[in-house]
C-alpha cells in the first residue's frame, strides 16, 4: 500500500467514526433548545439563529426532500431567526446543494474537517514551546470572556458581542458538551490568542475551535501551542480525537501538525428578508 493509500484510508476511518459519532448526535441533542424532526436535529440558539445538523437524510430525495427543507426554513422564518444547514460534501443525494439553493439558502465558505489522534497531536510533554514573552492560560470568569470578544472583534472586523456571554454557558455546562477556555497572552497581560474546545460526552472526541490571533503575534508559534495545548487536554479526559472544522487559513497549519483532512462542509444559510450577512 502506498503512502496515498495509507493516508486515503486513515481519512476515510476517520471520517466515517465522525459520521457516526459526532453527526447523528449533534452537539448536545437532549437539551432544551435542541429537538429531533425526522433525520435532522433542529437547533435553535436564541442570539444567534437556527442549526440543521444530521448523521444522513435517511434517503430523503425529490419533491419530499424539497418540502422538507421549506419545512426547516420556515420554522424559523416564522421566529425571525436565520438557520444555517450544515452541508458535508459526502452528503446525499448528490444535489442536494442545488435544492437547498432552490429553497434560499446561501453558500458560505468551504471549511474541511481534520481529525487526529489527540495523544499525537499533543506530542512530548509540555506541548509545543511557546514564543518568548507569551504564557498560556485557562479561564472561566465573564472579564476574561470580554477580553476575547474584543481579540475576535479586532481580528475579524466584525461584532462579537455574543462571544463573551456564550462562553459564560458554556464554561457553565449550561449548554451541553464541558468547554475549557484557554488564552495566550503576553507578560503585559494582553491577549495575543484565544481558543476552546468542547468535550463530546459519550463520543471519541474533543472538537477546537477558536484560535484568531493578532496580526503582529503570527507566525510565531502560538496557534500551534494552543493545538497541542488543547490536544494534552483531550488526552487526559480520555478522548482519541481532536477535530477541527478548518478554514483554509488554518487547514495547511493543521494537516502539518499532523490532523488528517477527512471531509469538507459548507455552512448554507437562509436569512430573513433584510437581515444583514453575517454568520449563524
Amino acid at each position: 500500500m502506498t503512502t496515498r493509500d495509507t493516508e486515503q484510508a486513515r481519512a476515510a476511518a476517520y471520517r466515517a467514526a465522525y459520521d457516526e459519532q459526532m453527526r447523528d448526535r449533534g452537539f448536545a441533542p437532549d437539551t432544551p433548545d435542541t429537538e429531533r424532526v425526522g433525520p435532522v436535529l433542529r437547533r435553535t440558539l436564541p442570539a444567534q439563529g437556527g442549526l440543521i445538523l444530521y448523521r444522513d437524510l435517511g434517503g430523503l430525495d425529490g419533491a419530499e426532500l424539497d418540502a422538507f427543507i421549506a419545512a426547516q426554513r420556515d420554522h424559523f422564518a416564522a421566529r425571525g431567526l436565520p438557520v444555517e444547514w450544515k452541508y458535508h460534501g459526502h452528503d446525499l443525494p448528490a444535489d442536494l446543494p442545488d435544492r437547498l439553493a432552490a429553497a434560499g439558502f446561501v453558500p458560505g465558505e468551504r471549511e474541511t474537517v481534520v481529525i487526529g489522534e489527540a495523544a499525537e497531536i499533543a506530542g512530548p510533554p509540555g506541548g509545543a514551546p511557546l514564543p518568548e514573552g507569551v504564557r498560556l492560560r485557562e479561564v472561566t470568569g465573564r472579564a476574561d470572556f470580554d477580553r476575547i470578544g474584543e481579540l475576535a472583534a479586532t481580528v475579524w472586523a466584525d461584532d462579537r458581542s455574543w462571544l463573551a456571554p456564550a462562553m459564560e454557558e458554556w464554561v457553565a455546562g449550561r449548554d451541553g458538551d464541558p468547554c475549557t477556555v484557554t488564552v495566550a497572552e503576553s507578560l503585559a497581560g494582553e491577549v495575543v490568542s484565544a481558543a476552546w474546545m468542547r468535550f463530546h460526552q459519550g463520543t471519541a472526541f474533543a472538537s477546537l475551535w477558536g484560535g484568531s490571533t493578532l496580526p503582529n503575534w503570527r507566525g510565531k508559534g502560538v496557534y500551534r501551542a494552543l493545538v497541542a495545548h488543547r490536544a494534552a487536554l483531550a488526552v487526559a479526559r480520555g478522548f482519541r480525537y481532536v477535530q477541527v472544522d478548518a478554514l483554509e487559513t488554518s487547514r495547511p497549519i493543521l494537516n502539518r501538525l499532523g490532523l488528517v483532512s477527512a471531509a469538507t462542509t459548507v455552512p448554507y444559510v437562509w436569512r430573513p428578508s433584510g437581515e444583514a450577512p453575517e454568520g449563524v
